[in-house]
């Protein structure tokens, strides 16, 4: 995609020559003939850099730096003055300047100035999406993991659409990173998108960015998660819950690898791997008409399915012995150990939420447990069993205290707290679905083993 440069100086000479140079480069440029112009412009489009004048008419140089740098903190800025002087160079670095150009320009200097800021702002941003890239690699060793593993090392280098399934909390994001960790695209950005916890009004404008004045507060130009993710990967979570109108979008930039602002008509090219994710089953959802079919072999063009943890048990250790290294260091409160009799009761519970719910259970443990060893007195009680489970609130106690086996006081727990559940959501069983962290589809199916008679 080209970047755009704003050309600010009230000397029409200096300003087409700029343009000139730059365009012959490949960048793209506007121009602004004093500092009012040129908040205008920014206004109506965000520029990826800033050459800006000093001495100026009605505003000057500095004055618009300031302005720019209160509305746009990370605009890249550099400025230009034939009566530069080290007091002006040091008061545009305070207001956030890159750099300062003394008159007569230097085409030579300027270029080398322009590409020095753009990639210096590139690498930036590359490291930031390294550094939260840093939890890509996978943990596991069991067969469903290392097959996965393989997957991801086979198709990572290409730049295939890739469509991840699997139930809340598995990893689905995890594995996404993983693709563009071993990418080819790994140096550029990664964005990520929960379609879900978008509202469906201001979906596309996240996607897709706006123009000023496109809707009621868009007072300024914002690029999209396309934009940001230009030369990189985009992943777009719960894809499932994206409106058909959004879809007919994404499936255009799969298609043209274009797509237009909302409010705008300029035409933007991007180079970006989509990869995205669901918990539903699509093909449902296509027959439903919730979901486009066209979109779905575009996307589908390498289904990858993440286990869940209950059928990866043999990784159960492993992600625990992680989660708690990883929680002891950042409490600062010394090495914890957990008991083998109390991992034994980690590998075999059901695991609803997958491994997010393993990880939330460390992090608390980790917390609440004062000494050194965990056992299965400081699990909870729907894992080890205890008689302490009378203290959780709100559920029906003694059907399930007399149990004779962990897993009838299980099973009973679990069905208490789905009716519980339940009720909280009013019977809706998508909410409470996606309350306690599980698939409709495991609700669904939880529902019809422990018999629970649904409310109307």
């Amino acid at each position: 995609m080209d970047m755009t440069i704003l050309v600010v100086d009230d000397e029409e000479s200096i300003r087409a020559s700029l343009a000139g140079i730059l365009e012959d480069e490949g960048f793209r440029t506007v121009c602004a003939v004093d500092g009012v112009e040129a908040l205008a412009q920014v206004e109506r489009e965000v520029p990826d850099l800033v050459l800006l004048d000093i001495w100026m008419p009605r505003l000057d140089g500095l004055e618009t730096l300031q302005k720019l740098k209160e509305v746009n903190p990370g605009l890249l800025v550099i400025m230009m003055s034939g009566h530069g002087t080290i007091e002006t160079a040091v008061r545009s670095t305070k207001l956030g300047a890159y750099d300062f150009i003394e008159k007569p320009l230097s085409l030579e200097k300027v270029l080398v100035t322009v590409k020095n800021a753009l990639g210096m702002n590139r690498l930036r941003e590359e490291n930031a999406s390294l550094r939260a890239l840093q939890d890509h690699e996978m943990i596991g060793v069991s067969l469903p993991m290392t097959q996965l593993t393989d997957q991801i090392r086979l198709v990572a280098p290409t730049n295939a659409s890739v469509l991840i399934t699997g139930e809340n909390g598995t990893g689905k994001e995890l594995v996404a990173r993983s693709i563009h960790y071993h990418s080819q695209r790994r140096d550029k950005a990664f964005v990520a998108i929960n379609c879900a916890a978008i509202p469906e009004e201001l979906i596309e404008s996240e996607l897709f960015g706006h123009e000023r004045g496109a809707f009621t507060g868009a007072v300024a130009q914002k690029k999209g998660k396309f934009d940001l993710a230009d030369g990189g990967t985009i992943f777009l979570d719960e894809i499932g819950d994206m409106s058909l109108k959004t879809q007919a979008k994404v499936l255009r930039i799969l298609q043209e690898r274009k797509f237009e602002r909302v409010g705008g008509t300029r035409v933007i090219e991007v180079d970006v791997r989509v990869i995205a994710a669901t918990n539903k089953v699509l093909e449902e959802e296509i027959k439903g008409g919730g979901f486009r079919e066209d979109l779905y072999y575009r996307l589908n063009v390498v289904p990858f399915k993440v286990p869940s943890l209950r059928d990866r048990r043999d990784d159960i250790p492993l992600l625990a012995e992680h989660f708690l290294a990883v929680f002891c260091q950042r409490e600062g409160g010394g090495n914890k150990m957990i008991l083998p009799e109390a991992m034994a009761l980690l590998k075999q519970y059901e695991w609803p939420g997958n491994v997010r719910e393993l990880k939330n259970i460390i992090e608390r443990l980790v917390i609440m447990t004062p000494g050194r060893t965990i056992g299965p007195a400081q699990l909870p009680d729907y894992l080890s069993g205890g008689e302490a489970v009378r203290e959780v609130p709100g559920t029906r106690i003694e059907a399930f205290l007399d149990r004779n086996s962990l897993r009838e006081a299980r099973e009973e727990f679990e069905k208490e707290f789905i009716l519980q559940k339940l009720e909280e959501n009013g019977w809706n069983i998508s909410k409470t679905a996606d309350a306690i962290e599980l698939e409709r589809s495991n609700l669904h199916r939880k529902i019809k083993t422990y018999g629970i008679d649904l409310k109307k």
